[in-house]
């Protein structure tokens, strides 16, 4: 299973953003940035919205384990 909040934190710090940065664009503290770190699954809303802030698309992700299912 995909684990998308390790993928997030990876892409956050492949960017060289802050936890701080990334939880003021968020609108919401540090430890529910941590919190998202930590999730196996997203709402796709959310999922939305981390997308646009790092400019990466999440759901590219589902999508490859979609059409590369067996």
């Amino acid at each position: 299973m995909t684990h998308i909040g390790q993928i997030i934190e990876k892409e956050l710090h492949r960017q060289e953003r802050s936890v701080t940065w990334f939880a003021r664009r968020l609108y919401c503290d540090r430890t529910n940035v941590y919190n998202i770190f930590r999730r196996q699954s997203l709402d796709t809303e959310l999922l939305l919205r981390i997308s646009i802030i790092l400019e990466y698309n999440f759901f590219q992700i589902y999508s490859d384990i979609y059409n590369n299912r067996t």
